[in-house]
């Protein structure tokens, strides 16, 4: 697995980060993506090269943006090679009333969380066909298959997530190319700082394993699904203390 490249979006903090220290530790080549967070991607990006000495691409931008997609995959096949591991973890969340939402706000969520999955997949998937082998990983969450109230844009764009894993898995599957997705419960990232101290203690006690998970967690578990035999694919794979 040491030669594979590998590309993570959303990967300046919470999930993606953990996935992308995972992945430098075993000493893949890594491209990491990261929309505003410059300063702090570029530095992350030294951390990883300095700490695991592997090669380390930051690259700023809207993932969700057709033309800086394609920018971006320029960029890493000029650098590094052709992405053989595809980690579409970016992702951003809304919270209330459907009736209150904006058209630019939805569209915002489906963007970021579901065009960017089709426009990393749709520039990755050709050189992956051509070598006949990769591996897609979609980070999705359990709303997408059950839905929350005052989180529907979210909940949609993550069902789509989900949709999109299962049927890009059989097209890709006589390729020897797996695609399977993390549907995650409620992890201790920056994305959930949102609740107050008393809301993260009733909602950790309605979790089974009575915590939230951990991005490591995550990362751990994105790692052993990249590197299981092909014929894993077209899951989605709940990672939730045992909660939905």
């Amino acid at each position: 697995m040491k030669s594979e490249i590998a590309l993570i979006t959303g990967a300046s903090r919470g999930i993606g980060r953990a996935i992308a220290i995972k992945f430098a530790q075993a000493g893949f080549s890594l491209a990491i993506n990261c929309r505003s967070s410059a300063q702090e991607l570029e530095q992350f990006a030294e951390e990883l090269k300095s700490s695991y000495h592997v090669p380390c691409l930051p690259l700023i931008g809207d993932i969700g943006s057709e033309d800086f997609v394609a920018d971006a995959f320029h960029m890493i096949e000029d650098t590094l090679g052709s992405v053989s591991i595809l980690v579409n973890n970016a992702g951003i969340s809304h919270i209330g009333l459907l009736a209150d939402m904006s058209l630019e706000e939805w569209n915002r969520i489906i963007q970021t969380n579901l065009t960017s999955v089709f426009c990393c997949c749709r520039r990755a998937i050709p050189s992956m066909v051509r070598i006949q082998s990769g591996r897609i990983l979609n980070i999705s969450s359990v709303w997408g298959s059950t839905g929350a109230s005052c989180e529907v844009a979210y909940s949609a764009s993550k069902g789509g997530v989900n949709s999109f894993t299962r049927a890009l898995a059989k097209e890709l599957a006589p390729s020897n190319i797996a695609v399977n997705a993390i549907a995650c419960g409620v992890i201790d990232t920056q994305m959930n700082q949102c609740f107050s101290k008393e809301e993260r203690n009733l909602l950790a006690e309605e979790i089974p394993a009575g915590r939230f998970g951990a991005p490591e967690e995550a990362a751990a578990l994105a790692f052993s699904l990249v590197s299981a035999p092909s014929y894993l694919t077209g899951q989605i794979i709940t990672l939730d203390g045992g909660w939905q």
